[in-house]
């Protein structure tokens, strides 16, 4: 067996006042997602693109003179050009200013939505899971009835009861859309209220509204990130479909969906009337179903390194 000469080895000091030195630093959750997000160059694009986005929707009805609901018979149907960028319509209206008037009123209509639905799929999917038993198979029962109900009977009503505009598309699409999120809350809700840290908020008295508002709804944030990310989407198309169909926006106030309405039936003749709505539908849909996907690998713990 071959001996080993202690010549080979080197003492190495230690040095006692190094003791207390953080070799890595202690990050949080919510830095360490934001960092892994960072290295996701698809989701940040997607992020840059949504911004650029939104700031065309504020300021790119302003960077023209021409307003969006003034007529012109004597520019009619013309082709983009140095004066009206993205083209003019059939009432020789202004192209430009519509589509970034129309990218407010949807994206608006988008973050609206899903705010309500949020909230009200959260309460309600937080004390169903919370109680279960009997409170949740009451609650569920009554969810499935409200999903049952077509979708498109529900804003034909609200739009007979509260006529076509803004409000009226809020309140038919989230008078049942917030039981799709009820349904995820609960979920996660059900397998997190068992834990120890439930557990012990109950032994030292919290009442159940303190436990679902500071235990059980922060652990759920994470999810819902990721789906406001594609709600968002959700709700920017179905506005498009309806206003397509008639049951949207009103003239003289638009919408990337009552754009592309108008447009269809000059589609063969004047192409470029559809194509710039539809472009930006496509590219805020696709921008935030890729952040969602990046924000689901970011928040998702068992990634964390």
């Amino acid at each position: 067996m071959t001996e080993i000469s202690r010549s080979k080895f080197e003492m190495v000091g230690i040095d006692k006042s190094l003791n207390n030195e953080i070799s890595r630093p202690n990050i949080t959750y919510w830095k360490d997602a934001w960092r892994r997000l960072k290295g996701n160059k698809v989701a940040i694009v997607s992020l840059i693109v949504l911004l650029l986005i939104g700031l065309m929707t504020i300021i790119g009805p302003h960077l023209t003179s021409y307003k969006y609901w003034a007529t012109d018979s004597s520019i009619v149907n013309m082709s983009p050009n140095s004066k009206h960028w993205f083209g003019t319509d059939t009432l020789g209206r202004d192209l430009f200013s519509r589509v970034w008037k129309g990218g407010r009123v949807s994206i608006i209509i988008g973050i609206l939505g899903t705010f309500i639905e949020m909230t009200i799929g959260v309460i309600y999917g937080g004390i169903s899971g919370y109680f279960g038993g009997k409170v949740d198979e009451v609650m569920m029962r009554i969810v499935e009835i409200l999903l049952s109900v077509p979708y498109l009977i529900v804003v034909i009503i609200i739009s007979l009861i509260l006529g076509k505009g803004i409000l009226s598309l809020v309140i038919a699409m989230t008078i049942t859309g917030w039981c799709g999120m009820a349904r995820i809350i609960r979920g996660q809700i059900l397998k997190i209220r068992e834990q120890e840290y439930v557990l012990a908020a109950k032994a030292l008295g919290a009442s159940p509204l303190r436990i679902i508002k500071k235990h059980l709804i922060p652990n759920t944030i994470g999810i819902l990130i990721v789906n406001i990310t594609l709600d968002i989407p959700s709700f920017i198309f179905a506005e498009a479909f309806l206003s397509y169909i008639g049951l949207g926006i009103q003239s003289p106030n638009t919408s990337w969906g009552s754009l592309a309405s108008a447009a269809q039936p000059n589609l063969i003749f004047y192409p470029y009337q559809l194509f710039f709505p539809a472009l930006f539908i496509s590219l805020t849909m696709l921008a935030f179903n890729l952040l969602g996907d990046g924000l689901r690998d970011a928040l998702d713990p068992k990634l964390r390194q």
